[in-house]
């Protein structure tokens, strides 16, 4: 019994210390962001694949939805959709050169307070 309770009080500290991780937001436009793009009235975006990649086929086709990933995640993709919540539904992966120079400079005209200047990202300032 004194081990059962043991057990469950290094589980339940344990639990506790996950839930003190503090994770760090990246937000569109920003160096380092990868995720989910809404297109909307946009310019149309230059793809890597043509054809929307899904990897669980499902009865009614949801929507396809545009992703910026990383280098590599496309050519993976079965590997790394659940981090993105996309494995269900078409996705098409837009370049980074249209992510950079079309969607954002877009994306920020249409948000005021969207861009956070130089220094906010991980990459290096020139």
């Amino acid at each position: 019994m004194k081990r059962y309770l043991a057990a469950m009080l290094v589980a339940a500290a344990s639990t506790t210390a996950l839930a003190a991780d503090v994770g760090v937001s990246v937000s569109v436009g920003q160096p380092g962001f990868y995720g989910r793009i809404d297109i909307g009235n946009s310019p149309p975006p230059v793809l890597i694949y043509p054809q929307p990649v899904i990897i669980q086929r499902v009865h009614a086709a949801p929507q396809p939805i545009y992703l910026r990933v990383p280098p590599g995640h496309a050519k993976k993709w079965s590997k790394h959709c659940q981090k993105y919540d996309a494995c269900g539904r078409p996705v098409y992966f837009v370049k980074d050169d249209w992510y950079n120079n079309v969607y954002v400079p877009h994306y920020q005209s249409g948000h005021p307070g969207s861009s956070h200047g130089k220094g906010q990202g991980k990459g290096k300032n020139k």
